[in-house]
């Protein structure tokens, strides 16, 4: 089962070795925005007096990334700084606030932060975003899930039409949703549901 977390909790997330040693916090993610996943993490040190750290850690270093902290095998999987912000952007700062849109060319809202997979994939699954609405008043938030084959950043975020029929209204239910936007992807065009009801079937 799919676990989902928002980027922007990542920040300031402790970095724990198999060992019980915590070694760091995270500073910022870093993306590989073609992939959509992430490449890594810069990490400052722990405390509130505490600077950013000339190591970094590659995802390639990371055992999984939980609810509570970030986990690595040892200190030896840290890196220089550049290791990680040479594979990919600086964080995921840029495609806040972009516009949502579907391959068909509807805006579907603006991103409010950045979804991925708990475990050890660093898979980006999708988008918190403010639906656009009829009204301009208050705008709902939800999260829709990203199309494999699409970036993760951009002047817009592009996702697939029928991702709008795997929205989920808060983020526990969200795995599940991109569970079965994933299973709708799968099947084949003869067989893909020509209803909103089929396809969250």
């Amino acid at each position: 089962m799919i676990t989902p977390l928002l980027a922007s909790e990542l920040t300031k997330r402790v970095v724990v070795t198999l060992s019980g040693e915590a070694v760091a916090q995270v500073k910022d993610t870093v993306f590989d925005s073609g992939a959509g996943r992430i490449t890594g993490f810069t990490l400052s040190g722990r405390g509130l007096l505490a600077g950013p750290l000339k190591v970094s850690l590659p995802f390639s270093g990371v055992h999984a990334i939980g609810p509570s902290a970030v986990m690595i095998p040892s200190t030896a999987v840290l890196a220089e700084r550049k290791a990680v912000l040479e594979a990919g952007e600086a964080e995921h700062g840029q495609v806040i606030g972009a516009p949502v849109l579907t391959d068909q060319g509807t805006e579907t809202g603006t991103v409010l932060d950045v979804v991925i997979e708990a475990g050890g994939s660093g898979r980006v699954i999708g988008f918190e975003i403010a639906m656009k609405e009829n009204t301009e008043h208050e705008k709902r938030r939800a999260f829709i899930p990203r199309g494999e084959e699409l970036a993760v950043s951009g002047r817009a975020m592009v996702v697939p039409a029928h991702a709008r029929h795997f929205v989920a209204e808060d983020l526990p239910s969200f795995g599940a949703q991109v569970e079965a936007f994933r299973r709708y992807t799968a099947r084949p065009s003869h067989l893909a549901p020509t209803t909103t009801e089929e396809a969250q079937a």
